[in-house]
C-alpha cells in the first residue's frame, strides 16, 4: 500500500514537474515575444489611432505590457490629444466634428485578447477594454455644416483600419471612475461643467464592412450604459448642495432612472435670509423615483439637445420659505415666467410629457408685523405637463405648453387647475382655470392669521371656480366663490405678547358692514367677481397668481374697494370719538386735581 502511494506520488511529481516546465517555457516565450514585439505594437497602435481618426488624434504612452498566454495587454500613462492644425483643416473642408476630446489615463488594459484570430483572419477580438480612472475633457462647438449630417460618416471607419485588419470587435469597454469636464464654446465666454465618479460601459463595439450601416447600432455600438452614484456639488452662490443618488441610463432603451434628487439649503429658514442679507426665497427640494424615457442619445452627443418622450417624477416635496421682515431687494421679474425661462435655456430641450405623482408643495413666510410664520400647502399633487420645449421647430407646429394638475389645498379641498402657456408670446401670455372643492374654511387660519392677521372663526367653502387670462403685466377674468356661514375676527400684534390679540370693535364692523356671510345669499344669486389685477414688476409668477385669485376671493366675500373705504371712514369716526372721549376725560381729571389742590 505504501509502495503504491509512493509510486503514485512519484508519478504525480513527474507530471507536475513536466507541467511546470511547460508553463515556465510559455511564460519565457511570452516575455520574449513581449519584448520583441513591443516596438512593433507601439508603432501599430499609434498608426491605428491616426488612421482611424483621419489624423485628428494622436496617442502617446510610456510603456506597453503584453502577455500572449492570458491575452492581456496594457498601455501606461496614456494621452490622446487632437491636432489643432488638422482640426482647422477639417473645419475648412467641413468635415470637423462638433465634439473634440482630450483624454488622459494611468492605464489602458486589454483583457482576453485573441491573437489567433488576428494571425489567421486579421480580426481583432477583445473581450474587455478597461480605462482606469480616465480624465476626459469634451469641447463642444456647434458647426453649421453638421446640422443636417447623418449620425454616421459618409466614409466608413472600416476604410481607416482595412489595411491593418478586417474587423475590430470589443465586447465591453469599461470606463471606471471618470473625471469628466464639458466645455461649451458656443457662447461669447466658454462655460465649463464638470462631474466625477462617473462610470460608462460601451457594449459590443464593432468595425467591419457593414457595421456603420447597421441601424441597430449608434456610433458602432449596440448599447451605452451610464452610472453615477452619490454625486454632490455646491451651487456657485454656496447656498445649496445638489445631491444626486444612483443615476442609471441605458441608450438601447433610451431610459434614464434617478433614485433620488435633492436641493438642500446650507442654512435653516431664519438664518438663510440673514446670511444673504435680504428677503429671498429659500428652496428645499426632495424628489425620488425620477425617470426619463425615449432619450435620443445620438442627438444629445451631436448637438447637446436633450429630447425625451416622457418624464416621470413620483414622490417628492418642494418647500419655499421667505422672511419678509428682512430688507427687500428690488428685482424686476418681468420675463421670468416658467415658459419664458424655458426659452432662455441655453441648450435645446424637449420633453413631450412630464407626469407628476404625489408631490407636496409648501409655501411659508415669516411676517414682519405678526412675527409669526404662515404656511399654505398643496398636498398629493399629481398631473401632467405636455410639450415642454424651447425648440423653434416644435414651437412652430405647436406653440402651447399645457399643465393639468390635481392637488389638495391644506390637505382638504380638492383643487383641479389647468394652465395654458403660449411659448411663442413675447409678452409671456398664459391662462389658467380651475375648481376648488369643499373644505372647512378654518384650515386657512394657518396662513390668514400670520400673514393677514385675520382669523376665520367659521365658514364652509362649497366651491371656488376661476378662469383667468394673463400676461407680464395684467390679469383679467372671473372668480366664482360659493361659501356659507363665514365669520372672521381681525387680529393685531401687541408689544410684549407672543400671541395675536383680537380687535373686538373692528371685527364687529367687518362682519356687520363688509363680510358676506353667505354666497349665494337667500335669494340664490351667486356673486361672481370680475378680476382686473395689475402685476407689480417685482412680483414672482406664483405671487401674481395668488394675489390675482385673492382679489377675486376678497370681492366675493364683500371686501371691495368701496366697502374698504367705507369701513375706514367709519373706523376713523370711531377713533375720533374715542380720542375726544379721552380728551374730555383728561380735562375732567385736571379739574379734579385743581379742586383738590385748592381745598388744601
Amino acid at each position: 500500500m505504501i509502495k503504491k502511494v509512493r509510486k503514485s506520488y512519484s508519478t504525480l511529481k513527474w507530471v507536475s514537474g513536466i507541467m511546470l516546465f511547460f508553463i515556465l517555457l510559455l511564460v519565457a516565450a511570452s516575455r520574449h515575444l513581449s519584448v520583441r514585439f513591443q516596438p512593433i505594437i507601439k508603432a501599430q497602435v499609434r498608426d491605428l489611432v491616426l488612421n482611424a481618426t483621419d489624423s485628428l488624434y494622436s496617442i502617446e504612452f510610456s510603456d506597453v505590457g503584453t502577455n500572449f498566454i492570458t491575452g492581456r495587454a496594457s498601455l501606461s500613462d496614456v494621452k490622446i490629444t487632437p491636432d489643432t492644425n488638422i482640426l482647422k483643416k477639417m473645419v475648412r473642408l467641413k468635415h470637423a466634428p462638433n465634439n473634440i476630446y482630450y483624454i488622459q489615463l494611468k492605464e489602458l488594459v486589454i483583457k482576453n485578447f485573441h491573437p489567433i484570430d488576428l494571425l489567421r483572419y486579421k480580426k481583432v477580438k477583445i473581450d474587455l477594454l478597461l480605462f482606469d480612472n480616465p480624465e476626459i475633457i469634451m469641447v463642444n462647438k456647434q458647426l453649421e455644416f453638421n446640422e443636417l449630417k447623418k449620425p454616421f460618416s459618409d466614409k466608413s471607419p472600416y476604410d481607416y483600419i482595412s489595411k491593418f485588419v478586417k474587423e475590430l470587435k470589443v465586447k465591453t469597454i469599461d470606463l471606471k471612475n471618470i473625471s469628466f469636464k464639458y466645455v461649451n464654446k458656443n457662447l461669447a465666454k466658454p462655460e465649463i461643467d464638470s462631474i466625477k465618479n462617473l462610470n460608462v460601459t460601451l457594449k459590443n463595439w464593432l468595425i467591419d464592412k457593414n457595421s456603420v450601416r447597421d441601424t441597430s447600432r449608434f456610433y458602432l455600438l449596440k448599447d451605452v450604459v451610464i452610472n453615477l452614484n452619490n454625486y454632490t456639488f455646491a451651487t456657485p452662490d454656496s447656498l445649496y448642495h445638489i445631491n444626486l443618488n444612483q443615476l442609471d441610463f441605458r441608450a438601447s432603451s433610451g431610459k434614464l432612472n434617478i433614485k433620488s434628487f435633492s436641493v438642500v439649503p446650507r442654512y435653516d429658514e431664519m438664518k438663510f435670509g440673514k446670511t444673504v442679507g435680504f428677503s429671498k426665497d429659500r428652496f428645499d427640494i426632495q424628489m425620488s423615483d425620477i425617470s426619463l424615457e425615449g432619450i435620443n442619445l445620438p442627438l444629445y452627443v451631436r448637438k447637446q439637445e436633450l429630447y425625451a418622450t416622457e418624464m416621470n417624477v413620483n414622490n417628492g416635496s418642494v418647500s419655499v420659505f421667505n422672511n419678509n421682515e428682512l430688507p427687500k431687494r428690488t428685482e424686476i421679474k418681468i420675463g421670468k415666467y416658467p415658459h419664458q425661462l424655458l426659452q432662455k435655456v441655453k441648450g435645446l430641450l424637449t420633453v413631450k410629457q412630464l407626469n407628476l405623482s404625489n408631490i407636496d408643495l409648501t409655501y411659508a413666510e415669516f411676517d414682519k408685523d405678526s412675527k409669526q410664520k404662515g404656511r399654505i400647502t398643496f398636498e398629493k399633487t399629481s398631473g401632467s405637463i405636455t410639450n415642454i420645449t424651447n425648440s423653434e421647430k416644435i414651437k412652430n407646429k405647436n406653440p402651447y405648453m399645457f399643465a393639468k394638475l390635481t392637488s389638495y389645498m391644506m390637505g382638504q379641498g380638492k383643487l383641479d387647475v389647468n394652465f395654458k402657456f403660449n411659448l411663442a408670446a413675447n409678452d409671456g401670455a398664459f391662462s389658467y382655470s380651475g375648481t376648488l372643492g369643499q373644505m372647512d374654511g378654518r384650515v386657512l387660519n394657518r396662513i390668514t392669521k400670520p400673514l393677514g392677521m385675520v382669523e376665520v372663526k367659521s365658514g364652509h367653502v362649497k366651491k371656488l371656480e376661476f378662469n383667468i387670462d394673463a400676461n407680464e403685466t395684467l390679469a383679467t377674468g372671473k372668480v366664482k366663490f360659493a361659501f356659507n356661514d363665514l365669520s372672521v375676527a381681525l387680529l393685531k400684534k401687541e408689544e410684549g405678547r407672543d400671541h395675536l390679540v383680537k380687535q373686538g370693535l373692528m371685527s364687529f364692523l367687518a362682519n356687520a358692514m363688509i363680510i358676506n356671510s353667505d354666497n349665494p345669499k337667500t335669494d340664490g344669486v351667486l356673486i361672481a367677481a370680475s378680476i382686473k389685477f395689475e402685476r407689480e414688476k417685482t412680483a414672482s409668477f406664483f405671487s401674481f397668481i395668488w394675489k390675482t385669485l385673492f382679489q377675486g376671493i376678497k370681492y366675493s366675500v364683500g371686501v371691495t374697494p368701496q366697502k374698504e373705504k367705507k369701513i375706514k371712514e367709519q373706523i376713523a369716526k370711531f377713533e375720533k370719538i374715542k380720542a375726544d372721549r379721552e380728551k374730555r376725560k383728561l380735562i375732567r381729571q385736571k379739574r379734579k386735581a385743581t379742586r383738590e389742590k385748592s381745598s388744601f
